[in-house]
């Protein structure tokens, strides 16, 4: 165990929430903000959500006219899916792995300077752009393989994006060192992303403001998991 500017650190489940939750209380306002800035940020890809079927061009009740309406709203949804999915990809990671790098510098108490969300931007975009494909890339590979496999590598690949911005490795390091940090400890990261998930339920359950903390504690918990 290692005190660090009076946060306990041990990579255990109870030592990770409870760090997490001194975090939090410590940095409220500064990450209350931060975790409006992400969702904002992450409203553009995360609501291109379009399904069309077979069935939604047939019998158009306006005929020649409504299917060329309907054509060019079909090119327009599929232009926006096309933009989102490169946002999602080339864009959003940066202030997603920026975010991390501030919720890590909050565990070490340090200020967390709003900046650091566009410090990608200057200095290791393409570690950044690349390692979040290949660890999107490894995780889906493993989900095809009977899922589990998803599972597990997800679990051991969860520290990259702390690696990439605090190490600055290249991706492939950042993959190797961060399986090399989570051995052993699979099972702890497994059990705080699953309870991580009734924590979001319960925030959202209590009149929905609620998901501001407790994104906060869970993000707070992964980065003190992390340090």
């Amino acid at each position: 165990m290692e005190t660090v500017n009076q946060y306990t650190l041990k990579p255990t489940f109870g030592e990770s929430f409870g760090t997490g939750w001194k975090v939090m209380m410590d940095n409220f306002l500064r990450l209350f903000l931060l975790v409006l800035v992400i969702g904002i940020i992450a409203a553009p890809y995360k609501m291109a959500h379009f399904n069309f079927g077979p069935g939604d061009f047939h019998n158009f009740p306006g005929g020649w006219d409504h299917f060329i309406r309907f054509s060019t709203f079909g090119v327009l949804a599929i232009f926006f899916g096309l933009f989102a999915m490169l946002y999602g990809l080339l864009v959003a990671p940066v202030f997603q792995f920026g975010a991390d790098l501030m919720f890590l510098h909050s565990v070490r108490k340090i200020k967390p300077e709003f900046e650091l969300l566009i410090q990608g931007f200057r200095e290791n975009y393409l570690s950044i752009i690349l390692a979040n494909l290949l660890v999107l890339a490894l995780v889906v590979l493993g989900f095809f393989a009977l899922i589990i496999p998803g599972i597990i590598i997800g679990c051991r690949l969860a520290l990259v994006p702390y690696i990439i911005m605090d190490k600055k490795l290249d991706p492939i390091e950042a993959v190797e060192y961060s399986w090399k940090l989570t051995k052993g400890h699979g099972w702890t990261i497994f059990f705080m992303g699953f309870v991580s998930i009734f924590i979001i339920i319960f925030g959202l359950i209590l009149l929905i403001v609620g998901i501001f903390p407790a994104i906060i504690w869970v993000w707070s918990s992964f980065a003190s998991l992390y340090e």
